[in-house]
């Protein structure tokens, strides 16, 4: 079967509670009604000092020092993983390129742990592998070699890992499992939980389970977990097609090994919205827009951030 095209080409580009105020608010791309989280502010414009190109999948490292991005998904083969230093919340230095982890295929969505471990999806070696999340250790803009992130992947051709995000203790690893199949797009995507097992990651047996509420409309993809893991955010689509809109959601979970539930559309993110990432304190909601025909990362911040037990 002849694998499928970069995930680059077709998920962003074909889509041409706990402290929180939450409402019920009618939801026409669903067909259904859906809470809404008013907790965040209105969005506001991230500077990247240094740089002029798009900036999508933006990951702010836990120690909220640095912002690692990668520029537009296409033509694949000029799509790259960047950094940049935190002046303010809102601007930040460009470094350049991640030197060591880019290759001539699509690299991009980047995360990090707190010990410096990079993981982040490439299509370099698809077609042999039939995987696409490697890690590699950084430090100051250099990675070490990269190497596949073991026990992920199904191995079959057809299935895309396109998103993942490490915790910041760097023992659980949230992906998404995609069946492209032949259509070269993503017809099906959920959120999947693995936990560290020495040098690979093991599918959880309770993954379904956990996140079965946000699996359970339309494609789940982009997580972001809060450093205690209560909190998930994630991006949803109802399908991959001309005029669907992405939007931004929250789910939170009571406590370890307690299903994600209470899924809600963070209501400040309006239009073309993907790829959130929480700061260390949870105050901070980066994510990148489409504006016009560019992509922005830009920021929402909440007052108030919820009390887990």
């Amino acid at each position: 079967m002849k694998p499928p095209r970069p995930f680059a080409l077709t998920r962003r580009e074909f889509v041409v509670a706990a402290g929180t105020a939450i409402l019920a608010t009618p939801q026409t791309a669903f067909g259904a009604t859906e809470a809404v989280d008013t907790s965040f502010g209105a969005p506001e414009d991230v500077a990247i000092k240094g740089y002029d190109g798009d900036a999508m999948e933006p990951f702010l490292s836990r120690d909220a020092k640095l912002l690692l991005f990668n520029n537009r998904n296409t033509p694949p083969e000029e799509t790259d993983l960047h950094w940049a230093e935190r002046i303010d919340d809102l601007t930040f230095a460009y470094r350049g390129r991640i030197e060591g982890a880019n290759s001539s295929a699509l690299d991009g969505v980047p995360s990090m742990d707190e010990s410096g471990e990079l993981f982040f999806v490439s299509t370099r070696s698809y077609g042999a592998t039939f995987s696409t999340l490697y890690r590699a250790q950084f430090s100051k803009g250099i990675t070490t070699t990269p190497v596949l992130v073991e026990g992920v992947s199904r191995r079959e051709p057809g299935w895309v890992n396109f998103d993942a995000e490490i915790s910041q203790d760097g023992t659980l690893l949230v992906f998404v499992d995609s069946w492209f199949g032949s259509a070269g797009h993503p017809l099906t995507a959920e959120l999947v939980l693995a936990q560290r097992a020495g040098d690979k990651f093991v599918r959880r047996d309770d993954s379904a389970a956990l996140l079965a509420a946000v699996n359970g409309t339309g494609l789940a993809y982009a997580p972001a977990l809060s450093p205690g893991g209560r909190e998930l955010f994630f991006t949803r689509v109802e399908k991959i097609a001309p005029g669907a809109t992405p939007a931004i959601y929250r789910a939170i979970s009571t406590g370890s090994g307690v299903p994600f539930g209470m899924c809600a559309r963070i209501g400040a993110l309006e239009g073309f919205v993907e790829a959130p990432s929480l700061s260390p304190d949870g105050r901070l909601l980066y994510f990148h827009a489409k504006m016009g025909d560019r992509y922005r990362v830009r920021l929402s911040r909440r007052d108030r951030v919820p009390a887990f037990p």
